[in-house]
């Protein structure tokens, strides 16, 4: 059974930073596009950071040039850094592993860690 565990979150001060892992166990994350994604109260989840098992990266516009996503194929791990953090991103942020065989689509999710951005 394949399994995604968050962790790294908390409550931070305005510019402060954090750093996300999600680690895998149950699979190899090397062949799948992991992504980061958050959902705050009210709002729907959105897409933060993506990254292929090439390792290319694409940001949401509102991240861009603050947060950092980079994986460790060898802790089948994934991290996400996060820097200049401020209020709005307060939410919870999930873990997503996502990759097609044939038709098949495997689509994992982590529980999630709640980031806190407040004075």
């Amino acid at each position: 059974q394949v399994q995604l565990v968050e962790s790294g979150g908390g409550l931070v001060q305005p510019g402060g930073s954090l750093r996300l892992s999600c680690v895998a166990s149950g699979t190899v994350l090397s062949a799948y596009i992991m992504g980061w994604y958050r959902q705050a109260p009210g709002k729907q989840r959105e897409l933060v950071a993506r990254i292929t098992s090439g390792g290319t990266t694409n940001y949401a516009d509102s991240v861009r040039g603050r947060f950092t996503i980079s994986r460790d194929n060898a802790k089948n791990t994934v991290y996400l850094q996060m820097n200049g953090l401020k209020p709005e991103d307060t939410a919870v942020y999930y873990c997503n592993a996502r990759r097609w065989v044939g038709a098949h689509n495997y689509n994992y999710w982590g529980q999630g860690t709640q980031v806190t951005v407040s004075s």
